[in-house]
């Protein structure tokens, strides 16, 4: 799957602007983004239920707007609303979705067992589906989005309503998937998904500011993050804020983890800059995350558009 200078225009604003993605078969890609930043609006023109104002898209070998509705045979999609029957059982639910995508009575009956099954739902299938947990409505609707074996699924912020445990359960199923030779598009604004994905495209505003491996994106910033260790760490805090060469603070406990602008600082020399404000303290080099690398990747957008 591949869009070219993806743009969409809602009147005067522009909720994603020129995007240029590519998205490997049987990859886990995600979508990184604060809530507005085109996250959304990206996965609905992909997958043909947006028309886009510019830009050209293929997907499955098929050309997007134009053969969506052949499109929409081959991909699955869910989003973090749950949207099946609640006045339906569970197996209902699946049985009515895959009568929908084309499937013989025998194909269905065979499929619902075995999603039933595989998603742990097998001694709830005459539940109805509105009275499941929120970690249970979550694996209907991803057994719905799959019933027909989609080549490619579309998950718009899956995660956002259920606890961690059910979060890293649904991971687990993704990446079954993947090994089966699903592709799947996902979006987050949780940091720890963000870091499990194959590749990872971050948003901001409806530009795309980063793109890559998490192992890619983050070793672009090596040397420029650290840890500080202190007594005070408000205070230190407040004498960070002052410095130039700082980019982000982030208080965590009692430590600091900072974010420089460039690799040219050392422990050594930043802690002898702090002494003179705030007393002593233990700075160390860290490895920098996916948190200082959406940091970097956004402020960076942000002073393009000031500077425009």
């Amino acid at each position: 799957m591949h869009a070219r200078g993806l743009t969409k225009r809602f009147g005067k604003l522009i909720a994603v602007n020129k995007v240029n993605l590519e998205v490997p078969r049987a990859c886990v890609y995600g979508f990184l983004g604060p809530n507005g930043s085109g996250k959304s609006t990206t996965i609905r023109m992909l997958c043909g239920l947006l028309t886009p104002t510019e830009g050209e898209i293929e997907v499955l070998g098929l050309r997007i707007p134009q053969q969506a509705e052949e499109l929409k045979r081959h991909i699955g999609y869910m989003t973090q609303k749950f949207s099946l029957f609640d006045d339906l059982s569970v197996r209902q639910n699946l049985e009515f979705l895959a009568t929908v995508q084309g499937l013989s009575r025998s194909d269905t009956r065979a499929r619902v067992d075995e999603l039933l099954k595989r998603y742990r739902l097998d001694d709830r299938e005459e539940q109805l589906a509105g009275t499941l947990s929120g970690g249970q409505k979550q694996r209907l609707a991803l057994a719905g989005a799959i019933v027909h074996k989609p080549e490619l699924l579309f998950l718009d912020e899956p995660t956002s309503a259920v606890d961690p445990e059910s979060r890293r359960d649904f991971w687990e199923k993704l990446f079954e998937l993947a090994d089966d030779g699903t592709t799947i598009l996902v979006s987050t604004h949780y940091m720890d998904e963000a870091e499990r994905c194959h590749r990872l495209a971050i948003l901001d505003n409806g530009n795309l500011v980063a793109d890559g491996t998490p192992k890619e994106l983050t070793e672009k910033l090596s040397g420029r993050t650290f840890l500080i260790h202190a007594d005070s760490p408000r205070q230190v805090k407040a004498a960070l804020d002052k410095q130039p060469d700082v980019l982000s603070v982030a208080q965590i406990g009692n430590e600091l983890r900072v974010l420089m602008r460039k690799d040219n600082i050392t422990a050594e020399s930043l802690r002898g800059d702090l002494s003179q404000d705030a007393g002593a303290v233990e700075v160390e080099s860290v490895a920098p995350n996916l948190e200082d690398v959406f940091v970097v990747a956004t402020r960076k957008q942000q002073h393009t558009e000031e500077a425009a």
